[in-house]
C-alpha cells in the first residue's frame, strides 16, 4: 500500500478542517462527520480549538483506501498561527491547498503558496464551496492560474492517465518543454510523465466541490491515491524533527518524520539520550510503535533539547523559517511569581521556538514575540487553562531589524596577558530578506585553517545586535578578510572575543557616518469599505504613511483598496474600521517583510539605545602593554590594529556600489 503524508493547508475559513472530516468520514475512519461550528471535529480536539471554533495546533489522522495509507497532517488556517503551519511543511510529501469558491485567492492564500515553494512541496488543490450560488469554476480556475502558477488544470473524476481528456493532456504537456516535444510527437502523455511533473511542481491537480456536502472529496482522494508517487527513501537513519509538543500528563514528545533507515525505542539519538516510546497519534489517540520505518511519523517521548527544524541521524537541519513575528510584549505577572511565568514561558517556547522569550534580568521582565493581536489573545487563554496563570501583557511594540548601507572593515583585537587574536571582517549590504550571509576570503597562510573555522563559527553562534536600538542585525554579508594570532598564546575563545567585536566596532564606525539604516515590518492589506467611506479610508492610509493602487469597485456596490502599510502605523486600523463602517467594512492585513523604518529618527530618539553601554555586545577591544591588559574605545581601534586594514576607501566605496546597484 502506498503511504503518503500530506498536509492541509488554507486560508481561515475556506474549509480546511471541514476538508480533513470529509476524508476521514468519506474512507470510514470515524462514523460520523464532525463539524467545526458544533465543536465535535474529530482534528479541533483542543477546548481553545472548540471554543474559537478555528484550528490553532497542528493534528494528525491517518486514513486509508484500497491502495493508500493517507497522514493528514490539519494546520492552523489563522495568519497568527502561520510559524505552526510553516513547521509541518518541511515533512509532506504533498500538501491539499483548499479554496474558499466564494472568496477565490485570497491574500493568506498566496503567502502559503510562497511557503509551499520555498519548501518544494507538490501540490493539490481542493475548491471549495462550489455549492454555493454564483460560483463559476471556469472563472476560479483562471483565478488560480493567474494568481498561483498556469500549472493549476482541472483533473477529472477517475483513477486512470486514460481519464485525461486530450485538450487537459495537451495543457498539462505544456507546462514542460521537454514533455511537450515528445506529446507532439507520440500524442500520448504516460501516466508517470504526469506524476513527474505534478512531483516537481509543474502541474498542480485541481478538483471542485463541497467538503460539507461530501462532494468532490472521493474524486480527491481517487485523484492523489492515482497521481502521487512515495519519497525515495535512504538506508541510512535519519528524521526531520518538526514538532515539540507535551501530553496530558505533561510529557514532552518530539514528532519526526523518518526519511530514512529505522528507529526503535531505547535507540540513542541526541545528546545520549535513548527514546523511550515511539506513539503513532490518531486524533487524540496513539498507539506504540515497536518500530517506525522509513516515511512514518512518529512521536518520541524520553528526549529533551529537540527543537522544530532539527535534523537526526543522517539528516541535516533545516533552514530558519520564513515566517517569523513582528510584534513582542512585555508580560505584566498580575502579582503572581514572575519566575514561575518565565518558567511556563519557557515550556510553551519549546513547543513555539519563535515565541522567543527574554528574560531581563535588570528590569526584572519577560518580553514574548508574536504574530498578531489573536495569538495574543490564544496566549493568555492558554495559560489560564493549562497552568492556571492570569496575567496581562503590555500595548506591545515592532520588533525592528538592522542593516548597512555602505560596506565597512570592522576590526576586533582581543589582547588581556597571554591572550591574543586580532579579527577583521568586511560587511557589506546583502539583498533584502537574505540573512547573515557569512564566509571567508582569506590566505590560510594569515589565519590557519582552524583560527579562520573559530571566527566563522563564533559569527553564527549568536544573534548579532545593530546599534541604533540594538535590534538584530539583518540583510548583511559578513566576509573575513585577515588578522593574526599566535601560536603561543591564542586559544578558541580569544578569536570569539575579537569577532564579536570586530562586528560592532564596524557598525559603530557606520553609525558615525549615517551608513546604518533601521527596517520596519510592513503589511500588505486588503480594505473594503463602502464607496461613502472610499475618502476617508485614503486619507488614513495616507496618515499611516502607508501606499495603495487604484481603488477597485465590486459587484456588491463596495470599493477595495491594496496596498502597503507599516505596522507600527496599521496594527490597531482594524478598530477604526470597524467604527467608522458600523462593522460592515472589512481588513485584511498579512506581514510583508521588512523596510526602510518611515520614522528612523524618531524610533532612534524614543529608544535611546547606548551601544557602548551594552557590554553583551560591546565595541570596544583590548590590547595589552607592561604586562597587562588595557580597553581601547572603537573609535581608536583603527590607528592601534596590529594589522593593516585589507581595503581601502575607494575599495569600500565601490563594494558599496556593487552591493546597491
Amino acid at each position: 500500500m502506498k503511504q503518503i503524508v500530506t498536509g492541509i493547508v488554507a486560508h481561515v475559513d475556506a474549509g480546511k478542517t471541514t476538508l480533513s472530516e470529509a476524508l476521514l468520514y468519506q474512507t470510514g475512519a470515524v462514523r460520523r462527520l464532525g463539524r467545526v461550528d458544533n465543536g465535535d471535529a474529530f482534528l479541533d480536539s483542543d477546548a481553545l480549538e472548540k471554543k474559537r471554533g478555528i484550528t490553532i495546533f497542528s493534528h494528525q489522522a491517518v486514513l486509508k483506501t484500497k491502495d493508500l495509507e493517507l497522514t493528514v497532517l490539519d494546520t492552523p488556517g489563522h495568519v497568527d498561527f502561520a510559524t505552526q503551519t510553516e513547521q509541518v511543511l518541511s515533512v509532506l510529501d504533498y500538501a491539499i491547498l483548499v479554496v474558499s469558491a466564494t472568496d477565490g485567492v485570497q491574500g493568506y492564500t498566496r503567502t502559503l503558496w510562497r511557503l509551499l515553494t520555498h519548501y518544494q512541496v507538490p501540490t493539490f488543490i481542493f475548491v471549495n464551496k462550489m455549492d454555493a450560488p454564483g460560483t463559476d469554476q471556469a472563472a476560479l480556475l483562471a483565478d488560480l492560474q493567474a494568481k498561483l502558477a498556469p500549472g493549476c488544470l482541472p483533473f477529472p473524476a477517475g483513477d486512470s492517465a486514460q481519464t485525461l481528456p486530450e485538450a487537459l493532456q495537451e495543457d498539462i504537456a505544456m507546462q514542460d518543454e521537454t514533455v511537450l516535444n515528445g506529446f507532439l510527437e507520440t500524442g500520448t502523455l504516460e501516466a508517470s510523465t504526469v506524476r513527474n511533473l505534478i512531483r516537481q511542481r509543474q502541474v498542480f491537480p485541481c478538483y471542485f466541490g463541497s467538503a460539507l456536502k461530501l462532494q468532490g472529496v472521493t474524486e480527491l482522494l481517487a485523484g492523489m491515491a492515482y497521481w502521487s508517487q512515495p519519497q525515495q527513501s535512504q538506508a541510512e537513519f535519519g528524521a526531520k524533527v518538526f514538532k515539540i509538543t507535551h501530553d496530558e500528563k505533561g510529557e514532552r514528545l518530539t514528532w519526526v518524520r523518518l526519511t530514512g533507515g529505522q528507529l526503535r525505542p531505547k535507540d540513542v539519538l541526541v545528546d545520549q539520550q535513548k527514546v523511550n516510546q515511539l506513539r503513532a497519534y490518531n486524533g487524540t489517540k496513539y498507539t506504540t510503535l515497536p518500530v517506525a520505518h522509513a516515511g512514518e511519523i512518529a512521536a518520541l517521548t524520553g528526549l529533551t533539547g529537540t527543537y522544530p527544524g532539527q535534523g537526526l541521524g543522517n539528516q541535516g537541519d533545516g533552514s530558519r523559517p520564513e515566517m517569523r513575528p513582528v510584534l513582542t510584549y512585555a508580560v505584566d505577572p498580575q502579582g503572581q511569581d514572575i519566575h514561575h511565568c518565565l518558567a511556563v514561558l519557557q515550556e510553551l517556547e519549546d513547543e513555539d521556538p519563535q515565541l522567543h522569550v527574554t528574560w531581563s534580568e535588570q528590569l526584572q521582565e519577560i518580553r514574548v514575540q508574536l504574530m498578531g493581536t489573536v495569538q495574543l489573545e490564544i496566549l493568555q487563554q492558554l495559560l489560564h487553562d493549562r497552568f492556571q496563570l492570569d496575567v496581562q501583557f503590555d500595548a506591545g511594540g515592532i520588533l525592528y531589524q538592522e542593516t548597512l548601507t555602505r560596506a565597512v572593515e570592522g576590526v576586533g583585537h582581543f589582547e588581556p596577558l597571554r591572550h591574543y587574536a586580532e579579527v577583521h571582517l568586511l560587511m557589506r549590504p546583502a539583498p533584502r530578506g537574505s540573512g547573515l550571509t557569512i564566509d571567508a576570503d582569506c590566505s590560510l597562510e594569515v589565519l590557519v585553517k582552524n583560527w579562520q573555522h573559530q571566527v566563522l563559527t563564533s559569527l553564527k553562534a549568536k544573534e548579532h545586535l545593530g546599534v541604533l536600538v540594538g535590534a538584530p542585525l539583518t540583510d548583511v554579508h559578513i566576509t573575513l578578510v585577515t588578522g593574526r594570532g599566535s601560536i603561543v598564546h591564542s586559544v578558541g575563545g580569544d578569536f570569539r572575543e575579537a569577532t564579536w567585536r570586530a562586528v560592532r566596532q564596524g557598525l559603530m564606525m557606520l553609525r558615525d557616518t549615517q551608513g546604518l539604516q533601521l527596517l520596519e515590518p510592513w503589511y500588505r492589506f486588503r480594505l473594503e469599505v463602502g464607496q461613502a467611506q472610499v475618502g476617508r479610508a485614503m486619507t488614513d492610509i495616507q496618515r499611516m504613511h502607508g501606499t495603495f493602487e487604484t481603488p477597485v469597485e465590486t459587484a456588491t456596490g463596495t470599493t477595495v483598496l491594496t496596498g502597503v502599510a507599516p505596522v507600527a502605523e496599521m496594527q490597531a486600523y482594524s478598530q477604526e474600521v470597524n467604527a467608522y463602517t458600523h462593522g460592515q467594512g472589512q481588513l485584511e492585513c498579512l506581514v510583508d517583510g521588512y523596510r526602510p523604518c518611515h520614522d528612523q529618527a524618531a524610533v532612534v530618539a524614543a529608544t535611546a539605545y547606548q551601544p557602548t553601554a551594552d557590554l553583551a555586545n560591546t565595541p570596544d577591544s583590548v590590547f595589552c602593554a607592561h604586562g597587562a591588559g588595557y580597553p581601547v574605545a572603537w573609535d581608536q581601534v583603527p590607528t592601534m590594529a596590529h594589522v593593516p586594514y585589507a581595503y581601502s576607501a575607494a575599495d569600500l566605496a565601490r563594494l558599496t556600489a556593487e552591493a546597491t546597484d
